[in-house]
């Protein structure tokens, strides 16, 4: 019986060495390295050493002290950070029963437009381009007390609102007014979604006698349901994080009302100064964001494979 041997080429068993390989790709790597560097430096390094310090006390004049897990006894011992997990979970909520399902009517509603589809996509989108000093500066004559609201509100006989004095109405304030700036663009999201669908299937739903809502219900929405998945758990880190707007509007106030977690941070980092404990925050949202991370990867991952 004849047998026969490959004979590997020499050029393709240098290419086989590692050596090989690198120069190969030496210019690929060159390009990327930049960019690895500055994930590293400005992304990874502070998260090591916020982990670091977080079983430190921080002191930058007379120097670091470990502490070991003290920082996270004192988290666990004060009643405020309880209030700021309560208020967070609260505020993510209200982001999901208000916000969440704007963009979604947005964008179907302005998919079934037959003219000014063009004009209604920049419309929606223009809030998100307002800068953030003249948005609250705006929100804030919106729900002053002689404000255009209660001015509305009083002309239909309803009893003027403390937006932002009152403790039931502060949180729920600031959730609409980033509902009003943020919606366009998870709405381009999903418009350019609801657009890929192949128009076959609404003509011929059309065809069988299905109405709008029928062709929105049993087309529209489950053809955009990996969309909405994933966007709903980018909110869910988005809003476990929010501090800007309760910091801008009322400071955590009234009463600790809008006291989120990483607003507390933020105020036992640079009004406590106390770095170590506001370090110990930082590593437990870390833990808790990371999970919600690899939750987003895996179904990101599951979307791209049923695409």
């Amino acid at each position: 019986m004849n047998q026969t041997t490959a004979v590997a080429s020499p050029l393709s068993a240098e290419a086989t060495k590692p050596r090989g390989r690198w120069r190969k790709h030496f210019w690929g790597y060159a390009f990327v390295l930049p960019a690895v560097a500055i994930f590293l430096l400005f992304l990874w390094l502070p998260i090591v050493k916020g982990i670091v310090f977080s079983f430190y006390h921080i002191d930058f004049v007379k120097g670091n002290s470990y502490v070991g897990l003290d920082n996270y006894k004192l988290i666990f011992k004060d009643p405020d950070v309880g209030t700021a997990v309560k208020n967070t979970l609260y505020y993510m909520f209200l982001c999901i029963v208000i916000g969440f399902w704007v963009p979604i009517l947005f964008a179907i509603s302005i998919s079934e437009l037959r003219r000014f589809q063009g004009f209604a996509r920049i419309a929606a989108y223009l809030p998100y381009v307002v800068p953030v000093v003249v948005l609250y500066g705006l929100w804030r004559w919106l729900y002053d007390p002689v404000g255009p609201f209660n001015a509305a509100l009083e002309k239909v006989g309803i009893a003027p609102i403390s937006f932002m004095t009152d403790k039931s109405w502060s949180m729920i304030s600031i959730v609409i007014m980033e509902t009003w700036q943020q919606f366009g663009s998870a709405m381009l999201i999903y418009l350019a979604a609801i657009l890929s669908i192949p128009r076959d299937w609404y003509e011929a739903a059309e065809i069988d006698g299905a109405g709008v809502w029928r062709r929105i219900w049993h087309i529209t929405l489950p053809a955009i349901r990996n969309q909405i998945g994933l966007l709903l758990l980018l909110q869910l880190i988005g809003t476990s994080q929010g501090y800007q707007s309760q910091l801008a509007m009322l400071d955590g106030g009234p009463n600790n009302a809008t006291l989120t977690y990483a607003l507390y941070i933020v105020k036992y980092a640079f009004n406590s100064f106390n770095y170590g404990v506001a370090s110990a925050l930082g590593v437990l949202m870390f833990l808790v964001l990371g999970v919600l991370a690899v939750i987003q990867h895996r179904l990101s991952a599951r979307g791209g494979n049923a695409a």
